[in-house]
């Protein structure tokens, strides 16, 4: 498996794919903690969690939101906002491919 750079799910471009590595501790951006908790909790009962695939299928038109996200076999929408405080490590195509076998 390789590892590469890590990047918070809300940053990232069409494209690109990695596996999660935490939910929560949004690091900039709006903080309200009641909010952080309400979304963290939503997140993880629909299943971005640690260990869990994820490659961005397609951006919105206008300021790039919301995104659409493949989360192992499903296909889920997001806010960039909501999308942060999902921290990811990125993945080569091959190597996620792979790791499907």
């Amino acid at each position: 498996m390789t590892t590469g750079n890590q990047f918070r799910l809300g940053r990232a471009k069409r494209g690109q794919q990695g596996v999660i590595v935490a939910v929560g501790n949004r690091d900039g951006g709006r903080r309200d903690d009641a909010f952080d908790s309400e979304l963290e909790r939503r997140l993880l009962e629909i299943g971005f969690v640690e260990g869990a695939r994820v490659e961005v299928l397609h951006e919105g038109f206008l300021g790039r939101d919301p995104i659409a996200v493949k989360l192992d076999a499903m296909r889920v929408a997001l806010r960039r906002h909501e999308a942060d405080i999902i921290l990811v490590r990125e993945a080569s195509p091959a190597a996620t491919a792979g790791a499907r076998s």
